[in-house]
């Protein structure tokens, strides 16, 4: 290894030259086919993923590709037919695709706040949030482990609301319904809908932008197949008011050869992370990520916690400045909380109104992950960190 070789916060050039060839002979493929709109690789991968998350021919699971991550949650709040005015419950702290969209179709966001160790969606604040207006909980697995969806959907089936999992950073991890069972349930299957992004950072990425919608109402992803190519199921008949958010085929392609070594990317992300837990766990101002025993954490961030409750960001500033000194690379998820962004100034969110939230863009900082990390690349990281600590 050369010592002073570039770090990367994702090595995607890394991964491609693994499968290079399969790579590039999908898309050439797709090329000498000319079926670049809704060709068969993009029918081909659906299915594959179906199955991947667990599909049955006695619970079959509905993949609906589609542009974008952003465009899924769309989708999925339009299938719905949610009117204006209806409220969604939902973290604040999230990107902020999961909370603009239920303000783009003139619905009601209500922010809540997240579990201070797993920085998902407080089923506690959901149950006090609910109102007779509410009429759906969008959960945001964030970073890769789950939400306590045990819960989230006992709070659903008590009040008749929808689940919709936004599941982009998470992937491939699961959530034990029970504490006891040994099987997970796959996130994004969990719910009414499943959304899902292939933004080329994640755990499943394309070389592009790309989507997807989960659900197992088959009522629903005809609903939603219909609102992802203009509202129509026959060419030229438009019995929905709809988009146009189609997965292109060289991007199904591409994310079609990968599929099936997903599970290995998981467990390189999990590995990593278990070496820079050995690394930094008993540093006295760090607090590594707490992985809930029911959920199988995939990492797509590794976020670490700073300092003490109710500190500054300054610590984090100053790690933050060594770092890029050090030519280190990092990512603050997120920086600023989407209940105090000025797209939402409408709802007049005061300071302390969600408190974990507002403490945790304070003091969380993300480290380097993706499948190519190395142990000796981690030492230079954590070493970056700790020296970046004591200055």
């Amino acid at each position: 290894m050369i010592k002073d070789a570039p770090l990367h916060m994702v090595d995607l050039k890394g991964q491609y030259a693994r499968i290079q060839d399969e790579v590039d002979q999908a898309v050439l493929d797709v090329i000498r086919s000319g079926a670049f709109i809704q060709g068969p690789a993009v029918k081909q991968f659906a299915a594959d993923l179906s199955v991947w998350l667990g599909s049955t021919e006695q619970k079959p699971i509905h993949v609906i590709p589609c542009a974008n991550g952003t465009d899924a949650l769309q989708a999925a709040f339009m299938a719905l037919g949610l009117k204006p005015g209806d409220e969604v419950i939902t973290p604040s702290f999230t990107y902020i695709a999961t909370v603009e969209v239920i303000g783009l179709l003139g619905l009601t966001p209500v922010m809540v706040d997240v579990d201070p160790q797993t920085f998902n969606i407080d089923p506690v604040a959901v149950e006090q949030a609910i109102t007779p207006r509410t009429k759906a909980i969008l959960p945001v697995h964030l970073y890769g482990q789950c939400a306590d969806m045990t819960a989230i959907l006992g709070l659903a089936e008590k009040h008749g609301l929808h689940v919709v999992e936004d599941t982009a950073q998470a992937i491939g991890s699961g959530w034990r319904m029970d504490a006891e069972a040994d099987a997970f349930s796959m996130a994004g299957t969990m719910g009414t809908i499943g959304t899902t992004s292939f933004f080329p950072s994640k755990n499943l990425g394309g070389y592009g932008d790309g989507g997807a919608c989960f659900t197992r109402d088959v009522a629903l992803a005809e609903k939603l197949r219909m609102i992802c190519n203009h509202g129509s199921r026959k060419r030229y008949e438009h019995e929905l008011i709809g988009m146009n958010s189609r997965l292109d085929s060289i991007q199904a392609a591409i994310l079609g050869v990968k599929l099936p070594h997903l599970r290995g990317y998981n467990e390189a992300r999990r590995a990593a992370a278990n070496r820079y837990d050995d690394l930094l766990d008993a540093h006295p101002l760090v607090t590594v990520p707490h992985r809930d025993g029911r959920s199988d954490h995939v990492f797509h961030q590794y976020t670490l916690i700073l300092g003490e409750e109710g500190d500054g960001p300054e610590r984090r500033d100053a790690l933050a400045a060594h770092l890029t000194t050090s030519g280190v690379p990092f990512g603050i998820y997120y920086p600023k909380p989407i209940h105090q962004q000025g797209a939402f100034a409408d709802l007049d969110a005061v300071a302390g109104a969600l408190p974990v939230t507002e403490d945790l863009t304070n003091r969380v900082i993300s480290l380097p992950m993706h499948t190519e990390l190395t142990g000796d690349l981690q030492v230079r990281i954590a070493d970056a960190v700790r020296a970046g600590l004591s200055s």
